[in-house]
């Protein structure tokens, strides 16, 4: 724990151990490689404890709970302080609420961890995290392969799919995204991957969305370059090719309302502030797309 706090190997792994207890009360124990990864989170000035991978072996999670998983992603609750567990779980919950809106999203599993430093140089601390499901895991489930090229042409993206990931974007006020373009010499896209088979649109499925105002990560804040007073205060950041698609876009959001709301409120270890902030969140989202005025003020004329 040590080693990954201070010096944050984001390709060298470090042996450790993953225990957890099975159905029947068991313990069970895993050999495990460990590095951080990320970027704007592995920063020291960002993050206590960065976001890890946690890269498994095969042989031993066969007839497991991690049966067939390999390289997990962890996300962790970054601070000790309390305020950063409700992160976790406003981040958490993106991921949920979109999974509830489509199949093609990645899914998640909330951990309550005990982290522990094998040197004991650190305390023992127990925080919440999630890990998140392997692109090729979410591969294999909705049958279409990574794409894996440089940039996407708005042709080359499945209409639909597109504007209901942008509409969700838009719900939990995330900016820091795009379907089309990827970092500086790196694959596309930005916090999304897609997937496609040969012959047909390519689907660009989000993730990573701390910098989000549903989220409202206290170290968060809105790119310049948008002129937003903070990452709560929503803009739209869809493609105006895919309009056409909104009215059938918003009655799948309806459509799924209630449900998205019980997500949020069944949810154990949300602080009732935290709660009320986020159905407060997403109740305004749904005034916006109830209103022909405001969204063609907030959507419509914003598009890009």
């Amino acid at each position: 724990m040590r080693t990954l706090v201070n010096k944050r190997p984001n390709e060298e792994e470090l042996p450790g151990k993953f225990q957890f207890s099975s159905d029947s009360g068991e313990t069970i124990e895993f050999d495990v490689q460990v590095r951080t990864r990320g970027h704007f989170r592995r920063k020291k000035e960002t993050c206590a404890l960065p976001p890890l991978r946690l890269n498994f072996k095969a042989s031993q999670t066969k007839n497991t709970l991690f049966h067939k998983q390999d390289k997990v992603k962890l996300v962790t609750h970054c601070r000790s302080q309390a305020k950063y567990e409700q992160t976790v779980l406003r981040e958490y919950l993106a991921y949920k609420v979109l999974s509830v809106l489509t199949d093609n999203s990645y899914q998640v599993r909330l951990l309550r961890i005990t982290y522990v430093d094998t040197d004991r140089k650190r305390k023992e601390e127990t925080r919440l995290g999630f890990i998140i499901e392997h692109r090729d895991r979410l591969s294999k489930r909705i049958n279409r392969p990574r794409v894996e090229i440089r940039k996407a042409k708005l042709t080359e993206l499945d209409p639909a799919y597109t504007n209901l990931s942008s509409v969700f974007q838009y719900m939990i006020g995330n900016t820091d995204y795009s379907p089309v373009l990827g970092p500086a010499d790196d694959i596309c896209c930005h916090n999304a991957v897609l997937f496609g088979n040969e012959n047909e649109l390519f689907r660009p499925i989000p993730y990573d969305f701390d910098h989000a105002g549903f989220v409202d990560a206290p170290y968060a804040s809105p790119n310049p370059r948008f002129k937003l007073r903070s990452v709560r205060q929503r803009l739209y950041r869809g493609r105006c090719k895919f309009n056409a698609q909104l009215p059938a876009t918003f009655a799948l959001f309806n459509d799924k309302r209630e449900a998205i709301m019980a997500v949020i409120e069944n949810t154990e270890g949300l602080k009732r502030k935290t709660k009320n902030f986020m159905l407060g969140y997403i109740a305004n989202f749904y005034k916006t797309i109830e209103s022909e005025g405001r969204v063609e003020k907030s959507i419509v004329k914003k598009c890009i």
